[in-house]
């Protein structure tokens, strides 16, 4: 059963006929009693679980102590098994290799559902089926789904253990991959169990199957199980997660974009903080003083890189708290406190390279779980971007002989890493803290090559909701579909947001107007790294570099909501003043062209704000009046800007 928010249960999703013996009967070893009398003393964890295996019909039930021992058994299985190559122990420690299928590499947003009691509370960018229907489609699928399976329950913690910001839940799953992703991903097993049972804690419950019975024992199982129908479903109004088909990172790693987003988001909204698909890096100036800025990108956008950035401006230093997702609470002192609610990254590796970010490449060089990149013929992880220098040969993500004469990447554009987040060289010292930390600034941004300037602060919070609700990006292989293409990603959460976007925009504005002092609130900007020149090339170098950008923000986070020394207003927000951004010692970046990059271009905001006014439309009366407002505003700004005085702009 289900626990929601009024401590109520809801519909029974397994919907199976619980035998009331059945409690000490499940096939659970003996090495697994101190995990499972655990269990047992949570009354409604242990009775999903029971009708979980009644539904499913695994052959054996192991409930996951979360220790390095029981990790490395399931590794060394799946080794055994061929279903994880052991990488070259001096080239890269205690790591391995996954291949998927050819069929689930990425997000499946198609078969990706929100699942409330109406269409309305989905809203029109979620797809949406009938709580009831969508049940019966899932009790259908999972009838049996275990059958030749070990069922893995795995309780986990989003947050720290103990933390009054963190969130628990169980994932129910038959493969090994995924336990022991989450192993990395999460904070799992007995000590989540302990804090579970002392205080009772409602949790969040998810059932995983691949789909893939083994019904024939005789016949040699699949490397990587999948199924072609495929269900990643969510009931935010029964606060319960439900996935079919896919053993790839986030439609099956429930914990991350299903609970800590989906789920989250919709939680957030009830309890009045926030849930976003956002970074976090703590910032120290040459004098000592530190801040703390959040940041939302598109997926394969950057984040990873900014939240482990090298930072080339002498003096200054960025530390990580997080590469994917930020819980944000208001606090007591009427700032906004974050937290990463995850325990390790799960990063893109194509284009990751010592030039790139040289601190996950510090990171990864050990204790890390890799899927579809290539293997180099001294069992090493290889991908496009890595090295400058290409191998001669290499086994691609499919398991094929490949040379760079090859018509296909020897790894597939949305690999990935996964590892422990303590392995950060540059973590910084209060990511665990129960707390979380004081956000200073938050950054919205997106892959555009034209219109959108390198920076841009809004002119106040209700403005930067307006940058949020804006944001669009050039889409990438993290998703399926057609790469490159310019869509409208609101806060970097369209795949991810619970709930009615409309209604969402309307939550941020609401945790501004609700705040005793709209000052003590994050400063907010619009950020793009990606913008070209006429001749298609980046005008802005990136990377490290980006550190002068945040420097600004830095600088301009003290400031009052006005002009200043260091910046100037426009039509679209404050921008840089000419000598704002330090460019010194940077080769090909001159003052002409930071006047390029933040230069206001009236028919590319004319033709961006006819796209968003078309893209709002589809929210009806769920838009917030102030959305509409900020709109109008904006196209009066552009009118009076470009009916003045060249001279006068």
């Amino acid at each position: 059963m289900f626990r929601i928010l009024n401590d109520h249960y809801a519909v029974n999703l397994l919907n199976a006929n619980l035998n009331t013996n059945y409690a000490d009967e499940l096939r659970v070893p003996s090495t697994q009693n101190s995990a499972l009398e655990l269990v047992k003393q949570h009354k409604e964890a242990f009775e999903w679980i029971q009708q979980a295996v009644e539904l499913m019909k695994p052959d054996n039930v192991h409930i996951c102590d979360g220790t390095p021992e029981e990790n490395n058994t399931l590794v060394q299985e799946m080794v055994a098994r061929g279903d994880l190559i052991a990488l070259n122990p001096e080239k890269n420690p205690n790591s391995y290799l996954a291949r998927s299928d050819p069929s689930d590499v990425a997000r499946v947003e198609k078969c990706t559902y929100i699942c409330w009691p109406t269409k309305e509370e989905a809203g029109p960018t979620n797809n949406w089926v009938e709580p009831n229907e969508m049940m019966a489609t899932l009790r259908g699928l999972y009838d049996g789904c275990m059958r030749g399976r070990t069922m893995y329950v795995v309780p986990y913690s989003m947050g720290p253990v103990g933390s009054y910001l963190a969130r628990v839940g169980f994932e129910i799953t038959d493969s090994p991959y995924v336990v022991c992703s989450m192993y990395i991903m999460t904070r799992i097993g007995v000590p989540v169990l302990k804090w579970m049972v002392e205080k009772q804690l409602p949790f969040i419950p998810g059932l995983h199957s691949v789909g893939s019975p083994r019904l024939d024992k005789s016949i040699p199982d699949s490397h990587w199980p999948c199924n072609d129908k495929k269900y990643i479903v969510h009931f935010p109004h029964l606060r319960t997660v439900a996935s079919f088909g896919s053993g790839y990172g986030g439609n099956a790693l429930l914990g991350k974009k299903c609970f800590a987003l989906r789920i989250a988001s919709a939680l957030a909204k009830d309890e009045g903080w926030l849930a976003e698909h956002m970074l976090i890096l703590g910032i120290t100036n040459p004098e000592g003083k530190k801040k703390y800025i959040a940041a939302a990108f598109p997926s394969q956008c950057g984040k990873t890189n900014l939240a482990m950035m090298m930072p080339t401006l002498p003096g200054w230093k960025i530390e990580c708290v997080g590469d994917d997702i930020a819980w944000m609470h208001p606090g007591k002192d009427g700032r906004l406190y974050a937290i990463n609610p995850e325990n390790g990254f799960f990063g893109v590796a194509t284009g990751t390279s010592l030039h790139t970010n040289p601190h996950a490449m510090n990171t990864i060089n050990r204790n890390t779980l890799f899927t579809n990149v290539a293997l180099t013929d001294d069992g090493d992880v290889w991908w496009e971007g890595k090295t400058d220098d290409v191998p001669e040969h290499l086994i691609d993500w499919t398991g094929k002989d490949w040379t760079p004469a090859s018509k296909e990447p020897a790894a597939h554009p949305n690999s990935r890493f996964a590892v422990s987040t303590n392995q950060c060289p540059s973590l910084d010292p209060n990511w665990e803290d129960v707390e979380g930390v004081p956000i200073s600034a938050i950054l919205f941004g997106g892959r555009r090559p034209l219109t959108v300037p390198l920076i841009t602060q809004a002119l106040d919070w209700t403005h930067g909701t307006f940058f949020g609700a804006a944001v669009s990006s050039q889409t990438t292989a993290a998703a399926e579909g057609k790469v490159g293409e310019l869509r409208h990603d609101p806060f970097a959460m369209l795949p991810f947001c619970g709930y009615n976007m409309g209604q969402y925009f309307q939550h941020w504005l609401d945790i501004g107007n609700k705040a005793e002092d709209a000052h003590l609130l994050p400063r907010i900007f619009q950020i793009n790294w990606f913008r070209k020149d006429k001749n298609g090339h980046y005008m802005w170098p990136g990377f490290g570099e980006n550190s002068r950008v945040l420097k600004w923000v830095f600088d301009r986070s003290d400031e009052p909501l006005t002009p200043s020394a260091i910046a100037h207003a426009s039509p679209i927000g404050f921008l840089p003043t000419d000598d704002a951004i330090d460019i010194d010692g940077l080769e090909g970046v001159t003052v002409e062209t930071m006047k390029q990059l933040h230069a206001v271009d009236v028919p590319g905001w004319f033709s961006d704000l006819a796209s968003c006014e078309h893209y709002f439309s589809q929210f009806g009366d769920d838009l917030p009046q102030g959305i509409k407002d900020q709109v109008a505003l904006l196209r009066r700004r552009l009118e009076e800007y470009a009916s003045s005085p060249a001279e006068a702009r």
